[in-house]
Formats: C-alpha cells, sequence, structure tokens
C-alpha cells in the first residue's frame, strides 16, 4: 500500500480490508467499513432476480478480509491473483471509497479504450454534472 494511504486505513479500519473480484477481471479492495455497507446493499437485492443473485454470488463468493501489515503490505489470495491474472506488476487505483488492483497490462490496455473517442461521448453525458 503506498505510504500516503497507509495511515489513512489504519485510523479508519485498523488495516482490516476486504479485497473482491470485479467483473473488469479487476480486484476491488475495501476498507472493512465501506464494504459492511457493500454487503448491505447487496443483501437487499431482490431474490428472485437471476442477474442480482448471480452478481451477490460474484461478489460476496469471491470477498476475502485480509489485513494491512505493519509495513502497509496486503496479501492478496491466490485465488484472486490468478482471477485478475495478475503475476508481477500491478497498479494500484484510488476509486475514494476503495481501491481497485489491476494487472499492469490490462490497466494499460483497459486504460486505452477509456479514452477511446467514442466513449469520450458517453462520458460527457455521465459525468455533465461534474464541475471538472
Amino acid at each position: 500500500m503506498p505510504t500516503k494511504y497507509r495511515d489513512d486505513i489504519r485510523e479508519h479500519c485498523d488495516g482490516r480490508l476486504v479485497v473482491t473480484a470485479d467483473r473488469d477481471r479487476c480486484l476491488l479492495l475495501y476498507p472493512l467499513p465501506e464494504w459492511e455497507e457493500v454487503e448491505r446493499k447487496l443483501i437487499k437485492l431482490p431474490t428472485f432476480n437471476k442477474q442480482a443473485i448471480a452478481f451477490k454470488r460474484f461478489m460476496i463468493g469471491y470477498a476475502c478480509e485480509c489485513d494491512m501489515d505493519a509495513h502497509g503490505k496486503v496479501l492478496l489470495p491466490d485465488t484472486l491473483r490468478k482471477f485478475a491474472n495478475m503475476e508481477k506488476r500491478i497498479v494500484l487505483s484510488s476509486q475514494v471509497n476503495k481501491f481497485e488492483i489491476w494487472a499492469e497490462d490490462a490497466w494499460e490496455s483497459t486504460r486505452d479504450t477509456w479514452l477511446d473517442e467514442e466513449d469520450c461521448d458517453e462520458l460527457k453525458e455521465v459525468a455533465s454534472d461534474l464541475v471538472i
């Protein structure tokens, strides 16, 4: 974990984290209190909706508690590392209430698609209320 986040993580959740899979083949790393909020929302999903059930199984099924050690290291479970094709270098991207963890090559190729001209038009609509 980068130094600039360590103190906040220790203060916010005593270094207790939850990591799970994301459908973009990256991992999501939540401080425990943030994950507990996600779980509360997942539990409220409709129980007779196949997509909701599948999403809940995916998110909760892959979820693993992990701790940040005294040196700021977080050990990611092998099953999740394999899921996200993480062999060597990774990228950690802060998303305000959580982190995304990507295999470096997946991050670079996905980032390039985010910058694609066609996607920028959709981004304008989504982010139209933001002041940048």
